[in-house]
């Protein structure tokens, strides 16, 4: 048990993990949060993978990641991640076997499977290629089910939640973040931990902390619930689908989303219009509607968790890949902040790397 009193910005599912770990290990841990499930969280493709964002060190991160999933799944209530497997065939045939190598070569479970395999597992796709890569440990989440799931099993545990209450700063003394400025004053504690997602730059450079990042939008687009039509996610060429558990299909035109443009409804349509070609029976699909989300970006593409050097009581931690990533942050951070020590896993995406 720990009697440090932490504070969690953020209620999104990177928050809700560091708030669960925290709660689980014995902390008293109070979150704000503007809204419980987050803002970018509830407009993520949401799929849990390895295969993107390599050097090996992002890779061997991702991959503990995955694992913290399936530990989550046994602890948490209402955690229930789909390990449904992935299909890619997203590059040449060249670029795709150098891929598949090189992934095979860390130990990622790869298998390379013809036409008509394919169409085996998943016969509503059309023009299927000649081979592509089957992935079956991959798996997707319902991302703001689970970070609520996170937060009300958080609270079971004794966490306390504040959502609507808007931080406007963080609160200083003699060079150390002491708490946060909220309508109703100060609330101190004795760490503070940035997962506000976007919002987390602006909130770091209220306490001098300077944080390189972007809130770059995606747009995301749902049809209306409908028959089984794929069993993994696909990622093809300039288009990823999933269906989930409700029937809904999922697709963006990238891993961050499709670029929303002038008229976010005009693209929805033609990401829609695309999607339903490349599937038997797409014409008969409904387009429900899109989702834009602004997703925290650090400057380089990667992490950045950990402690901001020259200011104590403030523990960052914000990423792109927050739904595959979300469950080796919380564990990582709440060991870092509660036990002290460096996990070697994080040492590549300290803020410090910036300069």
């Amino acid at each position: 048990m720990s009697g440090k009193h932490i504070i969690v910005i953020g209620g999104g599912v990177i928050g809700a993990s560091i708030t669960w770990h925290f709660a689980k290990a014995g902390a008293n841990v109070t979150v704000f949060c503007g809204e419980r499930g987050g803002v970018a969280t509830p407009n993520s493709f949401a799929w849990i993978n390895a295969n993107w964002g390599n050097p090996e060190p992002y890779f061997r991160l991702r991959i503990a990641a995955m694992a913290g999933w399936r530990r989550l799944s046994q602890a948490a209530t209402g955690v229930n991640p789909q390990w449904c497997g992935s299909i890619c065939y997203d590059l040449p045939p060249e670029g795709l076997e150098k891929f598949a190598t090189e992934q095979e070569s860390w130990g990622y479970g790869i298998e390379r499977i013809n036409r008509e395999e394919i169409l085996s597992l998943e016969p509503a796709i059309k023009n299927a290629p000649d081979w592509a890569l089957k992935i079956a440990e991959e798996g997707m989440i319902e991302p703001r089910p689970v970070a609520l799931a996170l937060l009300a099993d958080a609270e079971k545990l004794g966490a306390s939640i504040h959502a609507g209450t808007e931080i406007s700063s963080l609160a200083l003394r003699d060079g150390r973040v002491i708490g946060v400025m909220t309508t109703d004053g100060v609330m101190e504690a004795d760490e503070i931990v940035l997962a506000a997602g976007a919002e987390t730059a602006n909130l770091a450079a209220t306490a001098g902390v300077t944080v390189p990042m972007s809130a770059s939008p995606g747009l995301i687009i749902d049809t209306r619930p409908a028959p089984r039509m794929l069993n993994h996610i696909v990622v093809a060429p300039e288009m990823e689908m999933r269906q989930a558990p409700d029937g809904r299909i999922i697709a963006s035109t990238s891993f961050n989303g499709t670029e929303p443009g002038v008229d976010p409804n005009a693209t929805a349509r033609r990401v829609f219009d695309d999607m339903c070609s490349r599937l038997v029976d797409g014409d008969r699909l409904e387009l429900e509607g899109y989702r834009i989300g602004y997703r925290p970006i650090p400057e380089d593409g990667f992490s950045i968790v950990g402690r901001a050097k020259g200011v104590e009581g403030l523990y960052i931690a914000v990423t792109h890949s927050g739904i595959t990533l979300a469950p080796a942050i919380g564990e990582f951070a709440a060991k870092e902040v509660l036990e002290g020590g460096s996990e070697p896993r994080l040492a590549p995406y300290r803020l410090s790397r910036f300069g």
